[in-house]
């Protein structure tokens, strides 16, 4: 099974409460993203971490019912925390973090994550592809850093475009970028090619 690459920089969603605390004007569209109806903002802000700022962090619109910073862990090591690796939204426990924007600012007790590793994918795409909806998957890359990333998770909705979403430290690692293709295999599958 063959996946497009989509590689995710640092950025924040947030709902329109927050939104509105931030900014004065509304949320506009600078480019579409590959997934349906989601965008990536003109509008940038500003995240605090213990003592470290990092500015120009877009947007990724439209709003959502949930506030959320998604870093790297490289960004995490520069700040000196370990925020959970989870799939988008689920944020208890996670970790607290402060968004400065033109506006005001937001001090949020839980948000901060590194996103997981995941494919977005359909309930029918699941059925052709013969996959389990909790199914962990591996990932072969070619090239001079070829090599496999595992723990896959998949991201089931119908309002989704197949594509394989990893963020900056993992696609810099195998030397990846948008719109490369991998191959996504099973952990037997990934076993097999490693005994060859």
């Amino acid at each position: 099974m063959k996946v497009i690459v989509g590689v995710s920089n640092r950025h924040v969603h947030l709902n329109e409460e927050t939104y509105n605390q931030l900014f004065s004007k509304k949320l506009t569209k600078y480019r579409d993203l590959d997934q349906p109806t989601q965008f990536a903002a003109n509008e940038k802000v500003s995240i605090k971490i213990n003592d470290t700022i990092i500015d120009n962090v877009r947007i990724v619109g439209p709003l959502r019912n949930y506030n959320q910073v998604e870093i790297s862990l490289t960004d995490a090591r520069k700040c000196k925390v370990t925020p959970p690796i989870r799939t988008s939204g689920d944020l208890k426990g996670s970790l607290p973090v402060i968004i400065i924007g033109p506006k005001g600012i937001v001090d949020l007790t839980e948000g901060l994550i590194i996103a997981d590793r995941h494919i977005h994918i359909t309930n029918e795409e699941v059925k052709q592809y013969n996959l389990k909806p909790n199914e962990l998957l591996v990932l072969k890359t070619t090239g001079e850093k070829s090599g496999f990333l595992k723990n896959v998770h998949l991201k089931i909705s119908d309002n989704s475009a197949l594509r394989v979403h990893l963020d900056t430290d993992d696609a810099n690692a195998l030397g990846l970028k948008n719109g490369d293709e991998v191959e996504i295999l099973r952990i037997k599958e990934r076993n097999n090619e490693i005994k060859r």
